[in-house]
Parts: C-alpha cells; structure tokens; sequence
C-alpha cells in the first residue's frame, strides 16, 4: 500500500512541476523578447544588480582609484576662462585638472545641462524647450588612442561614423543579453582605423579591445574622451542613437537611458 501511494505521490509531483516548466516556458517566449515591459526603474535595478568594480570600459591597466569625477555642466563658472567651442582649449583644462589631482581620467556628464552644445547647429533650435543640451550618458576623458573596452558579453550590433559638427564620430553600438534582457551600450568619439575591420554579428566578450579613442580631427572636435552610454529600447537605430536631449524629453530618456556610472562602479 505505502508503494502504492508513494507512486501516486511521485506522478502527482511530476505533473506539478511538468506544469510549472509549461508555464515558465509560456513566459518566456511570450514576453521575454520584450524585456517582460521593464521600466526605467527595474532597468536601473537590474544594471546595479549585475554590475561590479572589476567592469573597465577604458584601459582596464588604469584602476579607478585613477578617476576623478569632473563638472562640465553650465554652471561651472572655471568654464567661463576658456573658449568652450575650441577642443583644443578642452582638453588643456582638462589635461590641467588631472594633473593637478595626480589623477588620470576624468569621468561624469550624466544629465549634465552644457553650454557646449550650443556652438553647433545639429544641437540647436530656436525653441527652449526643444534645444538640446542634457547629457544622457558618462563621458570618460583620456588621451587619443587609449583602448575602449566592451563592457559585456555581447555581439556588435552596429557602427557608423557619425559626422555632424559636435556628433560622436566613429561609433560602435554592441546589443547584450543577460538574463533575459536584452539592452545595448553605445561608444563614441572613436578613431576611424576602429570600424574598418567590425562585422555586425561579431561576437565580443567582456573586456575585449573593441575600438581606440579618436582625436578632435574625427570624434566631432571634442578633446578625446569615450562618451558611454546604456540603452534599453535601441527604437530601431544603428550605429547612432541620442547622446544629447532637450527638457521636453527628458523623462522618456531618463528612463531609457540610465546612469552608466550604475554599472561602472563609479560614484556621480
């Protein structure tokens, strides 16, 4: 009798969980390709959840004891003693501020408002409300030629020089999927020589050398940096996607778009 029921039991189990795997597949084959309708939020969570000090999105050799964050927004008043629109003139300020922290990369800019969008006119318009000028993603300031880094197991996912006066230049984006979610890192103000050999559909892991930095000659007249950025929804863009927004559209690309600092291991 006892075999009998631990018989019945055993089929009963199974069935349970056969149930529970039809449901659990139902899930993800439903909804998984649409991130299970994350927001802002749980995006952001899940970032900070899968993020740790050993992800380098530049030269992995210099540790982040070496950074040092920096204010570029309007406000900063030492930005009025030099010629915003000249790259050459950014990067001596910046080249000084480091130096005078023993320091060597300058980080920051997420939801910074910067006058140095104004000197270009892809960034402007006559409305307020609809210029652009809020910083979506962490620029990261070091020398031209420094190696760029893919922040995760991913593929290439598009690429494009992007030419515009005060754009990114060179640009790379790279789609990941982890755990179920599918998201992409874009990165900026590249070299040239860096898109010559890519093929979308690559494979790339972690820390792999996946570009250099450019100079003010083709990263769109910036003193070299690598604008990083994180995005959920891509809206169907390749090798380009909004690095600068206007107060109009500030929230939907706030919640698109978190701080990259998040997985960085960086503090603002």
């Amino acid at each position: 009798m006892m075999v009998f029921f631990f018989a019945l039991y055993s089929l009963l189990f199974d069935y349970r969980l056969f149930k529970k795997v039809l449901f659990f597949a139902f899930l993800f084959f439903t909804f998984g390709s649409y991130n299970f309708n994350m927001t802002g939020t749980t995006f952001s969570t899940f970032l900070a959840e899968i993020a740790h000090d050993r992800i380098f999105v530049i030269d992995a050799s210099i540790e982040k004891s070496h950074y040092m964050p920096i204010d570029l927004s309007e406000t900063n008043t030492d930005l009025k003693h030099f010629d915003i629109t000249c790259a050459t003139a950014w990067q001596e300020y910046i080249s000084s501020t480091l130096s005078s922290q023993n320091k060597q990369v300058a980080y920051g800019g997420y939801l910074e408002q910067r006058s140095i969008y104004s000197r270009s006119d892809y960034f402007n318009t006559q409305q307020p409300e609809s210029e652009r000028n809020i910083h979506l993603g962490v620029d990261l300031w070091i020398a031209a030629g420094t190696s760029v880094l893919a922040a995760f197991n991913g593929e290439i996912h598009s690429f494009q020089d992007n030419t515009n006066y005060g754009d990114y230049g060179p640009t790379i984006i790279l789609k990941h999927r982890i755990n179920t979610v599918t998201f992409y890192t874009l990165y900026g103000h590249l070299s040239r020589e860096s898109l010559v050999s890519l093929k979308v559909g690559d494979r790339v892991k972690a820390g792999d050398c996946i570009a250099v930095l450019g100079d003010a000659a083709v990263n769109g007249n910036y003193a070299p940096h690598l604008h990083f950025q994180v995005i959920l929804d891509l809206q169907e863009k390749r090798g380009d996607y909004p690095g600068v927004t206007c107060t109009r559209d500030l929230e939907f690309y706030k919640n698109n778009c978190p701080d990259p600092t998040i997985i960085l291991g960086l503090g603002k």
